[in-house]
């Protein structure tokens, strides 16, 4: 079995190279808890091992960070050529390897055809001979991947002699030494991928739960203007994360003697940027929607947030956006400790305007010096608060004193709400 609940996640990653060894592409490879100490992994359901890659690849981690600007290469058999989940993948990013033992029926060769329209590169796998029931594959293909390790010398160089009309790259895969790439760079191959280049790497990661990666989703949906449908659409797939926001906002119930008693009514009496605000803090509560106790680091995000926004207030009166902004660096300044994620890779996923970015990565403008007296205010060392005063115009030590007495009473306010609500149910 594949062990998909492990609160790790592996990744394997071969490069694919050119012909003077510049990176082309990966190979993404299956690895779990189990299978990650080797360079193989044994597994009874190839169907969901490459499922489980796309996963990996795609959502769990950041694709920055496992692919960058290339290609992945990713293995398929008939049932995942065929599946929905293909269609959801970047066609700029994907390449599929399409199993030589894939009978090419006309069913198949539309599907390829269809695929390689939306400009997913396709590639046909572990070719040994050439079989004349494939020849409208490979005339379909971009790449054919030749196993040499399934010829000699001989044998290679009639296949590729085969192959050669066909105008396609041709790639040799389980090249193990330097003299069958120097055989393989002879017969005029494209590509190379091997152990004599590189092994497959591992990468590891923390999986997040379903409700944290709902909540960066909706996150991004807000911040990039979603319709109100598709907001609600999101929050419906995750039932836990609706509890916890009807329970939220009928709390607080925005000043209003009315509950709020549907998604839609929510996001609509909510608007846009006190939902954003909510969604912020969601991220720090219990994935399942159950309230047990006052979160302490929800606790603190709310205190930096409310915090920064009201030092915003003082910097630049009257800006409303500055202001929120401030409030969102603050609240995120944590999800690194939460998500078990570097700062980099979870605004990868966030469109952050760029001064946010910038104060969140590096302390740049004065979002970021906000941040640093905000968080000096934590420390017990009264040098590094006057060195952050120092940074932060107009903000003297008795008003940030103010603000802070102003911002610890909102976020106990906050728990004391989720209490409250939580005793509700």
């Amino acid at each position: 079995m594949i062990n998909t609940q492990s609160s790790q996640l592996f990744l394997g990653r071969q490069p694919i190279l050119g012909r003077e060894q510049q990176l082309f592409a990966y190979e993404l490879l299956f690895r779990d808890e189990q299978a990650a100490t080797g360079n193989h992994a044994e597994f009874l359901d190839p169907t969901q091992a490459t499922a489980t890659v796309i996963a990996n690849a795609f959502t769990e981690l950041a694709t920055n960070e496992v692919l960058g600007p290339y290609r992945a290469f990713i293995n398929v058999d008939r049932e995942l050529l065929f599946s929905d989940l293909i269609e959801a993948l970047p066609p700029q990013l994907t390449a599929l390897e399409i199993n030589e033992s894939i009978e090419p029926t006309d069913e198949v060769i539309a599907r390829c055809q269809y695929l390689r329209d939306r400009g997913i590169l396709l590639a046909i796998n572990d070719v040994g001979r050439l079989d004349a029931a494939h020849g409208a594959l490979l005339a379909l293909v971009d790449i054919i991947k030749v196993n040499i390790m399934r010829l000699d010398a001989e044998g290679l160089a009639a296949l590729v002699a085969q192959l050669k009309p066909f105008g396609k790259k041709l790639l040799a895969e389980r090249v193990e030494t330097a003299a069958q790439s120097a055989l393989c760079q002879d017969l005029g191959f494209d590509l190379f991928q091997g152990y004599y280049f590189a092994k497959p790497t591992i990468i590891v990661g923390k999986r997040l739960n379903p409700s944290q990666l709902a909540l960066i989703r909706l996150l991004a949906l807000v911040m990039e203007d979603a319709e109100t449908s598709a907001l609600e659409s999101a929050f419906k797939t995750e039932p836990g994360l609706t509890v916890n926001m009807l329970r939220l906002t009928n709390s607080v119930s925005c000043g209003l003697s009315t509950k709020i008693t549907s998604l839609r009514h929510a996001i609509t009496i909510l608007g846009r940027r006190q939902l954003q605000r909510w969604l912020q803090l969601l991220v720090y509560t219990n994935p399942k929607g159950t309230m047990q106790g006052v979160d302490p680091l929800l606790q603190l995000a709310a205190t930096r947030g409310r915090l920064m926004e009201l030092l915003a207030e003082r910097v630049q009166p009257r800006n409303r956006e500055f202001a929120d902004q401030a409030f969102m660096v603050g609240i995120m300044s944590l999800m690194p400790a939460l998500l078990g994620m570097a700062m980099a890779e979870i605004l990868q996923q966030l469109p952050v305007v760029p001064r946010v970015k910038q104060a969140l990565i590096e302390y740049g403008g004065q979002h970021g010096h906000l941040l640093r007296l905000v968080e000096s205010t934590e420390q017990a060392d009264p040098g590094l608060r006057e060195l952050a005063l120092g940074q932060a115009s107009g903000i003297s030590a008795d008003f940030l004193g103010a603000c802070l007495a102003q911002a610890l009473s909102w976020a106990n306010n906050l728990g004391q709400e989720q209490e409250a609500a939580a005793g509700e149910l």
